[in-house]
């Protein structure tokens, strides 16, 4: 299993564990909730009409039927009241009163129950013997939503305990708000659970996306491509991506150097055996011309050796750059034409036309020394392969995110042994001319600098003969 992905199930197991119990202790929990609501201000009932009541007695004007017709008329009442989502239809509290021996002498009920002994039930007898008196019971006992919850009060007359003062209170409503409030609570909850899902998923992403770069860097350099090292963050993941990076180049640096030195100690071995045959030559008596001869093979090897170790140079700072320090808007009409001019004595000598198709809209952001480099190595290598009396096509094209530059020459062609060395160091074919090879170091460094500017070059034979080299570096 990925890191993201532990990450990410991990997030989510502590969110739902930890979302899952509050939820459900709070709709387990929620009908006692409600039923607090009720039972404090049914306190605060049943003692005012205990206190009114016991005031009655007192002054001896105390009439149940006085109270029975209060009630009646309370019941009559047209109601029509909305608490939220609740339409609330009638009054519909209860209320008995009791001797001091649990004698029913009031009951907003049923006059019927008059003279019954409520002593028996827990809210009167509680009250009666001094303490708080409170029930609940179940008027269907197979309904558990049919509960009254009841609340008393004593009486006192002179300050004696005279009797009790029941409230009673369906809890119906209190079903209808919990009928409400559940799925409102699961909603919430549900929600809840999708938000931390999110956030499980966006923390996992922010937490490996570092990783996941480092990653891909590592791949792309053990693949050889050339990729600037990627922006990490400033935890451990980015110390490490710093290390990673110092590791690499340490790494790098002596590969190359190994390998920077097996090339050249390669390249200078040939000339330096010729150079020293012809020294020990020249040791001998021998004909002016044939000394002259050995001495220009002499100079003419020394000069090779220069321009090997010059290219290596060149190469060698060009492969080590990660990136491009400043880029400029450089013109391709401007920086062709300029190349061009360059090497017009090698056109005229061969009696070659370039044929020149690029727009002058055309502009490309890097560094126009290099780019410069790369185009007079691929126009050199086009003129010393065609023959004299022919063309070379030069176009450039840009569809708003990439430019291809293609040279086209008349040449013989890039043989097939030679397709897959051809951007190789010190790999050159013969010149049709003078059957002499060059370095082999320019279109190595053409490639070093089209993958600098994250572009490609690529090279392939036309049908009709010729070999197009095609540029493409992005806009």
């Amino acid at each position: 299993m990925k890191l993201g992905t532990r990450i990410f199930v991990c997030y989510f197991l502590i969110f739902a564990v930890c979302f899952y119990y509050p939820i459900d202790w709070i709709k387990d929990n929620i009908r006692i909730r409600y039923l607090e609501g009720v039972e404090d201000p049914l306190v605060d009932q049943a003692n005012l009409l205990a206190e009114m009541a016991g005031m009655e007695m007192e002054q001896g004007t105390f009439h149940p039927q006085q109270w029975y017709k209060i009630f009646e008329s309370t019941a009559a009442r047209p109601l029509a009241v909305n608490i939220y989502k609740l339409t609330k239809k009638q009054v519909d509290i209860r209320v008995y009163i009791t001797d001091k021996t649990g004698i029913v002498i009031f009951d907003s009920e049923s006059r019927e129950n008059i003279g019954l002994d409520y002593s028996i039930w827990r809210d009167v007898h509680l009250t009666l013997n001094g303490q708080y008196g409170a029930r609940s019971t179940l008027q269907d006992p197979i309904d558990p939503k049919s509960s009254v919850l009841y609340v008393a009060a004593p009486i006192r007359v002179n300050g004696e305990l005279a009797g009790s003062l029941t409230v009673a209170k369906p809890t119906a409503n209190i079903n209808e708000f919990l009928i409400s409030a559940r799925p409102q609570i699961t909603k919430i909850g549900a929600l809840a659970i999708f938000a931390a899902l999110l956030l499980s998923f966006l923390v996992s992403v922010w937490l490996t996306r570092p990783i996941q770069r480092l990653t891909q860097y590592a791949e792309d350099v053990s693949r050889g491509k050339r990729v600037a090292f990627p922006v990490l963050d400033d935890s451990e993941i980015g110390d490490m991506g710093k290390s990673f990076e110092k590791m690499q180049e340490a790494l790098e640096g002596k590969k190359y150097v190994e390998q920077y030195v097996q090339n050249l100690t390669h390249e200078i071995k040939s000339p330096l055996s010729a150079i020293r045959g012809a020294a020990e030559l020249l040791q001998e008596n021998m004909e002016p011309g044939q000394r002259r001869r050995f001495l220009s093979n002499i100079h003419n090897e020394a000069n090779r050796i220069k321009q090997i170790v010059d290219r290596m140079l060149e190469l060698s700072s060009l492969e080590t750059r990660r990136k491009i320090s400043e880029r400029e808007n450089i013109s391709m009409t401007s920086m062709i034409k300029t190349v061009l001019e360059s090497k017009r004595p090698m056109l005229s000598q061969k009696k070659i036309s370039p044929a020149i198709n690029i727009s002058d809209t055309i502009f490309v952001k890097g560094d126009s020394f290099l780019l410069n480099q790369a185009i007079s190595n691929l126009l050199q290598n086009a003129i010393d392969f065609s023959p004299e009396l022919t063309s070379i096509d030069i176009a450039c094209q840009s569809d708003g995110k990439i430019i291809r530059l293609t040279i086209t020459d008349c040449g013989p062609g890039i043989p097939d042994y030679a397709k897959d060395k051809i951007f190789d160091k010190f790999f050159s074919l013969q010149r049709p001319d003078t059957g002499k090879k060059s370095t082999g170091l320019g279109l190595n460094f053409v490639k070093e600098v089209a993958e600098l500017h994250f572009g490609s070059i690529k090279l392939e034979n036309q049908k009709h003969g010729g070999v197009k080299a095609t540029l493409t570096l992005p806009v």
